[in-house]
């Protein structure tokens, strides 16, 4: 019998918006635009976490003192097992720089919601953080 039990999963995503839109990552695994960031390690705090994490996948050092905790939102967890929950901290930071991703990540690219909604595959914990970021204000509906 295959245990159903809910997982959470420990996760960060970083939240970088220029030009009313926000920063997505594609990952060539799972075949969708997702928030870069990843997976907390043992041991790790979310913000230890998040800088690995984008150092990993963007090629960037995040400025600790410019990293400004959002938002937790939980979803599921996009292309893994149906019992397992993503519990994220989602962190803004302010970057208007060329990202040039590594390996991981196929492509980095701004979207609005409106031009999100048309990828054919969309992850639920993104259109959550849209929403909260819709909500307060720091996107606004074109």
């Amino acid at each position: 019998m295959k245990d159903t039990s809910l997982v959470t999963l420990p996760t960060v995503g970083l939240l970088i918006i220029n030009d009313n839109k926000l920063l997505l990552a594609y990952s060539k695994n799972k075949k969708a635009w997702y928030l870069p960031g990843g997976k907390v390690d043992s041991g790790e705090t979310s913000l230890e976490s998040l800088q690995r994490e984008i150092r990993e996948e963007l090629n960037i050092i995040l400025e600790p003192s410019l990293i400004t905790y959002y938002c937790h939102i939980q979803a599921p967890a996009f292309g893994e097992e149906s019992n397992i929950i993503m519990e994220q901290d989602c962190y803004l930071y302010t970057f208007d720089q060329e990202i040039t991703p590594s390996n991981e990540i196929e492509a980095v690219q701004y979207f609005d919601l409106k031009t999100y909604l048309k990828e054919p595959q969309q992850v639920v914990g993104v259109l959550e953080v849209f929403k909260n970021l819709t909500n307060d204000k720091l996107l606004v509906n074109q």
